[in-house]
Parts: structure tokens; C-alpha cells; sequence
């Protein structure tokens, strides 16, 4: 008999196919209010879930007796109670390299229309304030030959090292927990403490998980270590910054703008300042969103799955203890 798994989420159909060929499926485009008993019936006898977008901790894991794996479709995972997954011996797997490319892409796309202003130009030219040539209340800054300053050197800040110094002849510096010798040597890379590096870098760009020890990293102190003409990037998690003091900071300019691609509070908020800020190139949540890594994502996140629930995991995985 086929192991009983929960697909959470819309799936290609191919992929789905893919699954029914190994599992038995419950499919449900999303979990709401209209499908919630028929998800908790089946949490009774999954033993493999995968998707995205669920909060998953001690509660949902009480009603799931029988679960081995879960594969998300994402990279972070800080919507899983990783602890209490392990304790359960239920292996946590995710998609790292899925997304890698297509998020560097992102980030220095935030770069591009922070400095040059991109976003707020081509409002004023569709207001029709563009009638004459253009005066140095439209100019930007040059990205190409700057120092970018990486938090967060990991797959996806290598990545963006890569465009950075290849591609805009930019310096790196950077700071992560464990120095990274090979970006190092291929880019040139400066390793720095986190104070010395947001004093010198004209972009700091945040790339960093959200957990305890990164929670409002960046914080009111850390933005007045700042240049005034630098900018910042958020393209990791929003709650590894203090939002208010990244406002205050804006308003207060010490530093000239920001690229945000996640918040605090996701949808933002509407009444958010930083959407009425014209040096913030505010974004939805898009690192991922191509239709390429989505489905790179979910072919890879279905895969894990199988290879789990087979006992064959090499990789992807979050807690590989459970496997000792």
C-alpha cells in the first residue's frame, strides 16, 4: 500500500502525477477555512507533506502521528518549528539552490533602480513632469565601481557577489558567521565586521535568515553606522530589520534610500511611510517570483519528498540529525 502524503499547495500536473506515482494524494490548492476539517482528517494519516505558506508547529504536529518528512516549497523555513520537528525524528527538507540565481537577479535589480531612482523617474515622466530636459532633481548615483557590502554570504550572496564584481567591477565586503574563502578568492572579497562594513559600503545588501540571533539585527544603531549616501537591500527577511528604525532613518536621511523586497508585516501595510518615501523601491515579496524558479522550486520540493520517504536523502535537508 502507498504512503499517504498531503500536497498543500497548487501543483503542476505533471508533478502531482509524479507524486500519485509513489503516494497516495490529498491535494488541496491552499488550506482555509472552507477545507480545514478535510486537511485535519488527513493529517491523520499523512506521512509526508509538501507546499508552502503553512505554519507548522507542536499543534499541527500532534495531529499528524505518522509524519516522516515535510518538504517545503521554499528556501527559509522559519515558518516551521524545526525543534519540534526533530524531536519527532521528521525530516525538514527545503530548496536551496532552486532559487539561488533568480534572487542574486533580484537584488541587484534593487541596486539598479535605488541608485538611479528608476521607480520614481518614470512615475514623474507618466505624471507628465517630464516637458523639458532634465535637471539634477532626476539624477541618480553610478552602482558600477562602488564598494557593495554583503550580509549574508552564502549560495545567494555568492551569486550576487558574482554580478556585482564581474559585471559592475564592484568592491566586495562582506560578513557572515564563517568566512568564505572561496568567494574570497574568486571576487576579492573583504571580510569585515558587521560595524566596518555598513561604514563602507555604498550598498549593504541584507541577505540573512530570520531566527533568534538575527531578529532586528539591523536596528537604529547599525543604520547611523551608515554613510549618508549609502543605500540598503532587503531581499531576506523582513523581521531581521527594525522597520521603524530603518524609517527613521530614511526620513531622517542618514542614509539616501532603500530596495525592499520583504517587511515586517507582509502584505505591508498601505499606511506604511515607506511607500510614500521617493527613494524606496518597495517590492512584494518577488525574489522568487519568476515562473522559472517557481517551478524549479516545486519539481525540486516534490522530488525531495519521494527521496525522503525512501530513506535516500544526500541533501536539502534542514535537520539532517533525524537521520542518525
Amino acid at each position: 500500500m502507498k504512503p499517504s502524503i498531503i500536497a498543500y499547495k497548487a501543483l503542476p500536473s505533471e508533478l502531482l502525477d509524479k507524486l500519485k506515482a509513489h503516494f497516495t494524494v490529498t491535494a488541496f490548492d491552499t488550506i482555509n477555512n472552507h477545507n480545514h476539517t478535510e486537511f485535519i482528517h488527513a493529517l491523520k494519516h499523512a506521512e509526508g507533506m509538501v507546499g508552502a505558506g503553512l505554519n507548522v508547529d507542536k499543534y499541527l504536529l500532534d495531529l499528524a502521528p505518522k509524519l516522516r518528512a515535510i518538504s517545503t516549497i521554499s528556501a527559509g523555513y522559519d515558518n516551521f518549528d524545526v525543534d519540534a520537528l526533530t524531536a519527532r525524528k521528521i525530516a525538514l527538507m527545503h530548496t536551496p539552490d532552486a532559487l539561488t540565481d533568480t534572487v542574486a537577479d533580484t537584488i541587484m535589480a534593487l541596486v539598479l533602480a535605488s541608485a538611479r531612482r528608476i521607480v520614481n523617474v518614470a512615475e514623474r515622466v507618466k505624471a507628465g513632469e517630464w516637458v523639458a530636459s532634465i535637471d539634477k532633481g532626476w539624477f541618480g548615483c553610478d552602482v558600477h565601481h562602488k564598494t557593495m557590502g554583503i550580509i549574508g554570504l552564502g549560495r545567494i550572496g555568492s551569486a550576487l557577489a558574482q554580478r556585482a564584481h564581474f559585471g559592475f567591477g564592484m568592491n566586495i565586503i562582506y560578513n557572515t558567521r564563517k568566512r568564505n574563502m572561496t568567494a574570497e578568492a574568486r571576487f576579492n572579497a573583504v571580510y569585515m565586521e558587521l560595524d566596518q562594513l555598513l561604514a563602507a559600503a555604498d550598498f549593504v545588501c541584507l541577505i540573512l535568515p530570520l531566527n533568534s540571533e538575527t531578529h532586528h539585527l539591523i536596528n537604529a544603531e547599525r543604520f547611523a553606522q551608515m554613510k549618508a549616501s549609502a543605500f540598503f537591500i532587503n531581499a531576506g527577511r523582513g523581521a531581521v530589520v527594525d522597520e521603524s528604525a530603518l524609517i527613521h532613518a530614511l526620513q531622517n536621511k542618514q542614509i539616501a534610500g532603500a530596495g525592499l523586497d520583504v517587511f515586517e508585516q507582509e502584505p505591508v501595510s498601505p499606511d506604511s511611510p515607506l511607500l510614500s518615501m521617493p527613494n524606496v523601491v518597495a517590492v512584494p515579496h518577488i525574489g522568487s517570483a519568476t515562473f522559472e524558479a517557481r517551478y524549479a522550486m516545486a519539481e525540486t520540493a516534490v522530488n525531495n519528498l519521494i527521496i525522503a520517504l525512501t530513506g535516500s536523502i544526500k541533501g536539502n535537508c534542514v535537520n539532517p540529525q533525524v537521520l542518525d
